[in-house]
């Protein structure tokens, strides 16, 4: 044993070799070295191709210092690059492109989401079918969650490079839930058609939508997902204008009125079929669960408050048009355009936070406005004139639009490995399904079944609460990712 290890001592403290291609031959280590070291000139030709690859790696030198140098960095393996991770543009022809197809996207399902308001107050009419407030709600609420529970089926299809399928199932059932729901005579004929069809399709598209324009965006990625959102708010505006013209002002019936809806959802689809792509196959697909939020508390704190927050915003997107309409506030024409204002005034509350979040950060900007939104709803209580509810309206439109905008934003900022984001993503709108259940059927409930004695006042406390607690947790964990700082972006 001693033996074999002088030749190496005397390697380590010979800093005067003859030549410099003899010290970087005898300063490798052994394993590299040829056995037969008595000849040099052999030993150099059989490793000449060995040498050119090292020094080009790590240089080489006159200094007969510079084996020594050599002899000291590590013999590694290159780090393997993966070249299916590109860098996001963060612009471009083609990443633009990505944002108006997810503005199609968005006017397909939060937009059609935020019409059922129209249709909630049409079908307490009673002219296609009687039901409770409860019972109808339960329509719009169950349409919302496939929305947001789709998520968890359609990301992992979506990893595996099923995007283009999920965008062709997902506009087919759109189209086909107008289509059967203009057939439809009974309530269960528009449970079926209108909250499952249409409601499976839109969350076959949602969440994909999100992951995709992460891939050509960085530090524009705010304002790219708030005009993709925006997007919602205009079909928020377009399908109940055009419905209630259709139906009242053309008498052309409801049939052919939610048609003409169908038709919209066709052509407008077809932006995104044609020209909406994945921006790179990740390299692992993710999981339908990810177990690691068990411990993020973070994540489950915004999770719960944004849920709890979606309580309180579907009791306004759901009643604001029927209270006015029950009322006797607003004639039943005004009643059908709250809707579009709402909308409206939620198109720039989708835009002008996302845009501000790449500088403020997006929790910043969450906390007031859901506490604005339990403020405004609490507010509702002693308003009685038409002025009144319109300016409720647009204010309400507002400030509520961040709760659709920006959770998106937030999930990308709460999440560290962003490879976990589209699972994420899925978890987290799944929870704020719950909170649409809540707010719609619930709300429902809380207003009562007797037309003549509707506790409007129970209505907005039970949604004005909830609210507030929303924006109180919101609140809490911003100072805690913040660590108290009152000025810090999070």
């Amino acid at each position: 044993m001693q033996a074999t290890m002088e030749p190496d001592i005397k390697v380590k403290n010979n800093t005067t070799p003859s030549n410099n291609s003899a010290s970087l031959f005898e300063s490798r280590p052994p394993s590299l070295q040829i056995n037969d070291a008595t000849n040099g000139n052999e030993a150099i030709t059989k490793k000449a191709s060995f040498d050119d690859n090292h020094k080009a790696m790590v240089g080489s030198s006159s200094d007969p210092e510079s084996g020594l140098a050599e002899k000291e960095l590590p013999s590694q393996a290159p780090t393997p690059v993966h070249h299916d991770r590109p860098q996001s543009p963060n612009g471009g022809l083609t990443a633009w492109v990505q944002v108006v197809a997810g503005f199609a996207i968005f006017f397909n399902t939060w937009g059609v989401l935020n019409t059922f308001g129209v249709f909630q107050t049409y079908y307490e009419t009673g002219q296609l079918f009687v039901e409770s407030s409860s019972n109808i709600a339960w329509i719009g609420a169950i349409q919302s969650y496939c929305v947001l529970l789709g998520g968890l089926i359609a990301g992992p299809i979506y990893d595996r490079g099923y995007f283009r399928h999920l965008v062709l199932s997902g506009s087919f059932l759109i189209v086909l839930g107008f289509m059967m729901l203009s057939i439809c005579h009974t309530y269960w004929q528009a449970l079926l058609a209108q909250g499952f069809c249409s409601g499976i399709g839109a969350g076959l598209l949602f969440v994909p939508s999100l992951a995709v324009l992460p891939a050509y965006f960085s530090t524009r990625l705010g304002l790219a997902m708030g005009l993709a959102a925006s997007g919602s708010s205009l079909g928020g505006v377009v399908y109940p204008i055009m419905f209630y013209r259709l139906l009242v002002i053309h008498d052309v019936g409801f049939g052919w009125a939610v048609r003409g809806l169908g038709f919209v959802a066709l052509v407008t689809l077809v932006v995104p079929v044609c020209f909406m792509k994945m921006g790179a196959k990740p390299i692992k697909p993710r999981a339908i669960f990810e177990w690691t939020v068990l411990t993020d508390w973070p994540f489950l704190i915004f999770t719960l408050a944004t849920t709890i927050g979606f309580v309180g915003l579907y009791v306004v997107l759901f009643y604001i048009s029927y209270f006015a309409f029950e009322t006797h506030a607003a004639s039943a024409e005004m009643a059908f355009y709250l809707v579009p204002v709402l909308n409206v005034a939620s198109m720039f509350g989708r835009t002008l936070p996302n845009a501000l979040s790449d500088k403020t950060g997006p929790v910043n900007l969450l906390v007031p406005g859901a506490i604005i939104c339990g403020g405004l709803t609490f507010a509702m209580i002693g308003v009685e004139s038409l002025a009144g509810i319109i300016i409720f309206t647009l204010l309400y439109g507002f400030f509520s639009g961040v709760f659709i905008a920006l959770p998106p934003v937030c999930f990308v900022r709460l999440t560290a490995d962003k490879s976990k984001i589209g699972t994420r993503l899925g978890m987290g709108f799944a929870c704020f399904g719950c909170g649409v259940l809540v707010g719609g059927p619930g709300g429902g409930g809380v207003l009562g079944i007797d037309p003549a004695n509707l506790q409007w006042t129970s209505l907005w406390v039970y949604g004005g609460t909830f609210a507030f607690v929303s924006g109180f947790l919101l609140a809490g964990l911003r100072f805690w990712l913040s660590k108290g700082k009152l000025v810090a972006k999070v």
